[in-house]
This record gives structure tokens, sequence and C-alpha cells, in this order.
């Protein structure tokens, strides 16, 4: 027996000590973006603006200026390049007019909207990226006052990369790094911005991104706990309660332990809380699937692509991330993230199909499949939410199904709700975020197809995936609350369809449709 012991002991040792290693590895660094008056320098490394105009048509400004120091060699380039401005168009263009490189970025014609200037930002910090030069600057004359903090903010989340466990970059070891400086008329007023508000949700964002790009060996339940209190470290009213096992036993939550189980790395369940609002004012509340990595227990996964089940605590990750946008810039609403985390393991203790659990509600259910564990572990999280907190409003978001990614691809993610106001509330908030939703039904002859002759209802069941999953999650939200579910499987990971300012892999998608959902709705 005790030779047993010390085996079991080593070998729980090992990952330990190789998490250990891991997470000292540096983090890529990235541009500090700092912001100055709306000049042109004489040389460097510059990305002008420049806006659609019609073919032969004279320009102003500084591509004037650039062009005359050039000789015309400016305008020379465009036309044999067939560059007009046109939106998301460039011209990258090296030693012109004492400039090591110009990059011309298209705006399209128009007055801009947020939406454009952000894209156009993350072109911006796609190029700065890769650029080795110390400061690249950024000028757009055309730009409305206010307009540029929120190119920043495109710029900061388009210069996104995760190099952490890295150990050779060869030539591109200076890529990226340095200074990005956004000259603008709007000078200290965009600073200001960028500082108080559009910082604090790129940091959000960037947080949510670091934590699903981190291998499953490095971040487990634990690990997310205490990357969470690190990022919060210093936020003002904001406390973070977890729940360990023992806890979770105490108040019977059968489910969420059910998921957990299978794994030697105990589940968790997380809850920040942000009072920015009124004192008794009822909180948002934001329920994320926190599934650290998900083979699919006993219902195993196929092992082609289940090393991207890493990226299966996104919406732990992106709820969690939202509520830290909202904290940095002390928006005046209390504001709830829950994280229900497990992993997903196959193991002699694992949940079998079959299963009857218990939850916390006192609801059971039969397990049809382990590998629809996210609803699993979402059902307690969001019973003990409503009796904690009594929030006004609960969006939980999550990876759940295969069958929404059939149904909207990697343009939309799924929004389920009863709710027609919350409903186009979030659709309003998608829509000027850049995260759209697209609403699904929620047909009651979903039920029909939980149902078990042994058990309140079933796990799953029937050909709409997704929408049994919304159904099976809503009942156990309580009778009249606002509530609306997100089904991000098609959002979260991009993979050969990236967006200029969501680049390869972890997206983070959440932290900007719920701060603007949060700005929109609550802050008015």
């Amino acid at each position: 027996m005790r030779q047993r012991r010390h085996t079991q002991q080593l070998l729980l040792a090992a990952p330990i000590a190789l998490l250990a290693a891991l997470t000292t590895l540096p983090v890529a660094a990235q541009r500090d973006i700092r912001f100055e008056a709306a000049q042109a320098p004489a040389s460097g490394t510059l990305v002008l603006a420049v806006p659609e105009v019609a073919e032969g048509a004279a320009r102003t400004g500084a591509f004037a200026q650039i062009d005359a120091a050039s000789q015309g060699a400016l305008s020379r380039a465009t036309t044999a390049a067939g560059f007009r401005g046109k939106v998301d168009s460039q011209l990258d263009l090296p030693g012109i007019a004492g400039f090591d490189r110009v990059l011309l970025v298209g705006t399209g014609s128009g007055a801009a909207d947020a939406r454009r200037i952000e894209d156009i930002g993350g072109h911006v910090g796609r190029f700065a990226a890769r650029s080795k030069a110390p400061q690249v600057d950024v000028l757009w004359e055309g730009a409305e006052s206010g307009a540029a903090a929120q190119l920043a903010f495109g710029a900061s989340l388009g210069q996104y990369r995760f190099d952490k466990y890295r150990t050779t970059r060869g030539e591109d070891d200076t890529a990226g790094t340095g200074t990005l400086v956004v000259r603008s008329p709007a000078g200290a007023d965009a600073a200001r911005a960028w500082d108080g508000d559009w910082k604090a949700v790129a940091d959000g964002v960037k947080f949510a991104r670091d934590l699903v790009t981190e291998p499953a060996n490095a971040l487990g339940p634990e690990e997310f706990v205490e990357r969470t209190r690190e990022a919060f470290a210093g936020k003002r009213n904001v406390s973070i309660e977890v729940l360990d096992v023992p806890a979770m036993e105490r108040l019977g939550m059968g489910s969420l332990l059910a998921v957990g189980q299978g794994s030697v790395r105990p589940p968790r369940l997380m809850v920040v809380r942000y009072s920015g609002g009124a004192r008794g004012e009822a909180p948002v509340a934001f329920v994320g699937k926190g599934i650290t990595f998900d083979s699919g227990g006993l219902s195993i996964k196929g092992s082609e692509n289940m090393w991207r089940m890493k990226y299966d605590m996104t919406g732990a990750a992106s709820a969690t991330g939202a509520v830290l946008a909202l904290a940095g810039r002390n928006a005046p609403v209390n504001a709830v993230a829950v994280a229900a985390l497990a992993e997903n393991m196959p193991s002699g203790s694992a949940t079998r199909p079959g299963d009857v659990i218990r939850t916390a509600s006192g609801k059971t259910y039969e397990v049809i499949s382990t590998d629809a564990e996210g609803r699993m572990v979402l059902v307690d999280a969001l019973w003990y939410v409503q009796r904690q907190d009594n929030p006004r409003v609960i969006v939980d978001i999550a990876t759940l199904t295969g069958a929404i990614v059939t149904a909207l691809g990697n343009d939309y993610a799924g929004l389920f709700t009863r709710d027609d106001a919350l409903a186009a509330q979030l659709e309003r908030a998608g829509e000027a975020s850049g995260e759209p939703v697209w609403r699904m039904p929620m047909h009651a002859g979903y039920g029909k197809m939980l149902e078990s002759p042994i058990a309140d209802m079933r796990n799953g069941g029937g050909r709409p995936g997704s929408g049994t999953a919304a159904h099976f999650i809503g009942e156990w939200i309580d009778a009249g609350r606002p509530w609306a579910h997100l089904d991000i499987a098609g959002m979260a990971w991009r993979d050969g369809n990236e967006l200029s300012t969501t680049p390869a892999g972890a997206s983070a998608y959440g932290v900007r449709l719920f701060d603007r959902f949060v700005r929109e709705t609550y802050e008015r």
C-alpha cells in the first residue's frame, strides 16, 4: 500500500513540476500605445489611413506631403497597384520619401462608424505585430474626434499574440515590441478615453484569450482561479468566492461534481462580484462553462481535433474577462461572473452513461452522454447565482454543441431565449461589438425529446442538439427571470478564418458583446 501511494504521488508530482516550469516562461510582448498630435513624422514606419477617392482624384494632407517628398513615387505606386482606399485594402511600400516603410490602409467612403474604425485599427495592430521598427506611427487625418481611442482598441486586439512557450524566434525576436503612436486631433481626449475606458476592455479580451490558449497541463480549475485572482488584484469593488469540492458537496451540487469526478484535478465554482452600481441593486450575471479540458469523459471524443478541447472553457474565460473589463473601467453597474470549472476525463471514477444525477436544485436527470458535460456544470452554477445574487438578468455562455456550428458556421453565436426584449438587446450589442448573434428557436417540443423513464429528464436527445441543450439549461431558470443562452462553439476559436481584430486561435468571444450589452442596456 505504501509503495502504491508513493507511486501515485510521483505520478501527480510530475505534471505539477512541469506546470511550474511552464508558468515561469515570459508572455509575448506587445506594443505600448500612446497618443500624440495629428502630424506625420518625417521618417520611421508610418501607417497612413487613406479614404476612398475616385480614380485619378487628387489627394491632400499627409498623403500629398509624402507624395511631394518622394517626387510622386507614392501616387505612382497607388496607381500601379490600383489602390484607391477601399475599406480593408492595404498597400505596403518600403523606402518612400525617407520612411523605412509606409503602409496605406483604406478607410472606405463616407464617415466611418465605430466598427469600421476598430477593424481598421485591427489591420494596424497586425502590421505593428509583424514590424521590427521600434516605433510605428499611425495617422488618420479624417477621423472624427474620439475615434483615435477606438482605433487604438482595434489595434490592441489585432496585435495580440501568444508566444509564451516559444523558446526561440530567430529573426523575429524584436517584432511587435516597442511603441504604437496614434496621431489624432483628439489629443488628450483620446488618451483619456483609452486609459479610462477602452484599454480595460482590451485587457479583458486579452485576459480571456490567454486563459483559453493555455494548454490544459498548465491550466486546470485551480489555476484558472489563481489567474483570475492575479488579474483582479488591485481592482476596486471586487470580491471573489470559490467553492471547493467539500463546499459543493454540502450544497448538493451533484451535477458539477459529476463532471469533475473522473479527473485528478478537482472542480471549482468561482464567483466574481463587481459592485460598481447602486448598493442593493440586482446585478447582471454572466455564467460561463469552464471545462478546462474535454475528453468527452467515458463518451470519449474522436482523436482528430481533441487537442482543441482546451478551448472548452471559453465561456468561463469570457464571462470573467467581461467583468474584468467592467471593473477596469469603473462601470456604474453591479455584475457577477460565474465560472463552472471542471476537467472532463475518463477514469475508473468517472460518471457513466446511464447514471442518474441529482442537482443542487433537487431536480434529477439521466446521463445519456458524458460528452454533454457543459450543460451539466452550468445548471448547478445557474441555481447558485439565482439563490445567492438574485440577478436582474442572466446570460450563460458556452462552447456547447457541434450542432450550432452546423447551423451557423463561424459567423454567429446561437442565441436562445424566450425573452424578446432581451434578444433584441443582445442582437444590438452583438452588431455594435462585432460579436454577432443569431436567434434560434426555443420550441416547446424540445422538452419531449428530453423525457426520461427513470428521472426528471435526460441530458440529451433528439436531432436539434443545440435546441434541446438550451431547453435543458432553461429548466433551471426561475420563472419570470430574464435569461438567455449563447452557444459559441463556432466562435470561440478561429482557425484560418481570422478577423483583423481576432488573429488565429482564441477569440475571447463574448467579452466585447457583454461589455457593449451592459453599456447600452444598464449604463444609460
